[in-house]
Parts: C-alpha cells; structure tokens; sequence
C-alpha cells in the first residue's frame, strides 16, 4: 500500500492536472496562485533550461545592492556579448535602471552582463549571488550559470521555480513597474536615444495581465512566466520549452484560463479558433 501511494504521488507531481482532453503545449507548465499552490502542472520539476527567464534573478540582485540612479560604464566584455538590438557601446553609460528596461523589456544580454559586472565586479561572482539569491526564494531545482540565460555552462530551472521567481520579483517596485511597459524610450549619457518595445506580447492581448519575462534560445525553445490579476488575487504561470512563440501565447492562456477556471467549463468557447488566431501576429 504504501509503495502504490509513493507511485500515485510521483504520478501526480509530474503530471498534476486532472483535465481530460487539454495538453499545454510545452515541455512543461505549471499555473500558481498567491499562496504558492499549484492549480495545474505539467513536469513541474523537470529541470529546463530557462533561457532570458535568469534575468528576473539578475534584476532582483541588482535592485538588492545598488541604486536605480547609479551610472553604469559599459565594459569591453559586456559590450561584446552576442544580443540583440539595441546593441550597447563599450563605455557608453547607462543608469541602472535604464540597463533593467533594456534586460527585462527585450532581453538584451549585453545589458544584463553590464549590471553583473557593476553589481559584484565580475558576472562569475555576479552569479554566486544569483544561486544564493534562488535558494532564498524556494527555487532550489534551479542552477545560473551567466547573468543573462545565455547557453553557457550548466544551467537549468523548472516551472514551479520559475512562477516562485515571478512571485517575487514582483515585489520590487521597480521590477513590476518594468515588466508592466509596453514601451519605453532610453536617453543615454551620449545623447542616443533608444526605443524599447516590450517583447511580451501579453500585455496588448489581456487588460489583466500585470507583466511577464520571456526568453528563446536554440536548447531552451520559447519560454516565458509572467502574473495575470483575477477575482482570486494574482495568478503565477510559467512555461518551458514550447516550440513556437505563438504556441508560447497559447499555452500562457490556456494556464490562465485554467487557473481561473480549474474545470475549464467554458474552454471550447475561449479557446476557438479565432481567438486563437489573435496569437499568431508576432510582435
């Protein structure tokens, strides 16, 4: 008996959701609520890598030791880190919270490195920072190898970490108010300007959403966490390893829809065809 309940229970953390019919279209997906109770999970604690996900941790350590009004040089080894645009010059100077729009709004790896290296002197010891800081919130199936999820070195998460990240990072003032923006135009030292536009596509489809952080890489597929509001307080959902991004928005729907509807008794008319075509415009 006790061993038929073991199996029962392992069944249950790996595949957690007792909803016929309906499959998340990811390697794994979990939707939480305030409390930390999970309302649906697929493998919530296989470990994945996270991709552009690290760069909540990144900010949170950042906003854990230095100002937001802090200037910031760009270093020669930030300045050179493969990332997208805008790309950052090596000594330009950027405040810190000008280098959080740019890490947290387009996941610009140059931009998480530069906060790495004026945070701690150096992104390897930037990162022991990063794991301590992870233990501390409950992620403890979570590794960081680098400040900005880039493939390098041993580095994983599981969505159950990742909404526990997302929870937290939340209750920093800035971090929320970032994740928040659909747009957001930087002046630096230099007299460049750069127009940011948020890369979760979210925040233009769910008047409810209170923001999110995605992140893609080859290994990692699309992923992405992010807080809707609901009658029941806010709801956490996390998703890894989804093939497409527009299958990313789907199944970062259908979470919420579970989550606010855990029998999902009205799901065939929310999840038509149509509304699901609204998803597949990228931004």
């Amino acid at each position: 008996m006790i061993v038929l309940i073991a199996i029962l229970l392992a069944i249950q953390a790996g595949q957690a959701a007792s909803l016929p019919g309906i499959s998340v279209p990811a390697k794994a997906a979990v939707v939480m609520d305030s409390s930390g109770s999970l309302l649906y999970a697929k493998y919530p604690d296989s470990k994945l890598a996270p991709a552009s996900t690290v760069k909540l941790v990144t900010a949170m350590v950042v906003i854990d030791r230095l100002s937001p009004e802090h200037t910031v040089k760009i270093s020669r080894n930030a300045g050179k880190v493969r990332s997208i645009q805008p790309k950052l010059h090596c000594d330009e100077e950027l405040t810190v919270s000008d280098l959080m729009h740019l890490a947290l709004m387009k996941s610009v790896n140059s931009a998480a490195v530069a906060l790495a290296e004026a945070t701690a002197g150096s992104e390897r010891d930037f990162v022991t920072l990063m794991n301590r800081k992870a233990k501390e919130i409950g992620a403890h199936n979570t590794l960081f190898a680098n400040a900005s999820g880039l493939p390098h070195g041993i580095q994983y998460t599981t969505a159950h970490d990742l909404a526990l990240i997302m929870r937290t990072a939340l209750s920093y003032t800035l971090i929320r108010e970032i994740l928040g923006k659909k747009g957001y135009l930087i002046r630096t030292a230099g007299g460049r300007e750069l127009y940011l536009e948020n890369s979760n596509d979210l925040l233009w489809q769910q008047d409810n959403m209170i923001g999110g952080k995605t992140g893609y890489t080859g290994n990692a597929r699309h992923c992405f966490v992010g807080a809707i509001n609901t009658e029941k307080g806010p709801l956490f959902t996390a998703v890894l390893g989804a093939r497409s991004r527009s299958s990313l928005w789907k199944s970062a729907l259908l979470l919420a829809e579970i989550g606010k509807d855990p029998e999902l008794t009205d799901f065939k008319e929310k999840f038509s065809l149509g509304r699901g075509a609204l998803l597949d415009s990228p931004r």
